[in-house]
């Protein structure tokens, strides 16, 4: 393992002590390889925009809106290759929250999130997206091939 040092100011190091803090992180190392994991995926993403990912899209819609929930049941499946699962929330009287989670290349992922988002009606549409390797296996020469998502950082 590397070890690295930095130099901070003391009302820098007190406020970054006092976030990590409300995190529940342990020490200041933890919290420093989140950051840095964090920096090199927005920067892969930014940079290629290749390859596959694991998402949650969630986003909330006021269920009144003529058809807007069948559009968006129908999104969903128009592109079941990528929706793994989706939860659906009752907030109030008029609004829902949704939480997709998606599997696919990160082009296929954005651009179906992208429509979802710009979907009139739809209000605060988010996207977190995680890089992974796709991975075909088995266990055993018998076992059924399956998919492994394996996180790239």
């Amino acid at each position: 393992m590397e070890r690295l040092t930095i130099s901070l100011n003391d009302q820098l190091a007190k406020q970054f002590d006092g976030v990590i803090h409300k995190r529940g992180y342990f020490n200041r190392s933890e919290a420093m390889r989140d950051l840095i994991r964090d920096l090199l995926e927005t920067v892969r993403l930014e940079e290629h925009g290749e390859g596959h990912c694991i998402a949650t899209l969630s986003y909330i819609y006021n269920h009144h809106e003529s058809e807007l929930a069948s559009s968006l049941t129908s999104a969903q499946h128009d592109h079941h290759d990528l929706t793994l699962s989706s939860m659906h929330v009752h907030m109030d009287h008029d609004n829902c929250l949704e939480v997709t989670i998606l599997r696919g290349s990160i082009k296929d992922v954005k651009n179906f999130a992208n429509h979802i988002i710009a979907t009139r009606g739809v209000r605060h549409g988010k996207l977190h997206l995680l890089p992974v390797e796709i991975v075909q296996e088995r266990h055993s020469p018998d076992s059924t091939p399956h998919v492994h998502s394996n996180p790239l950082s």
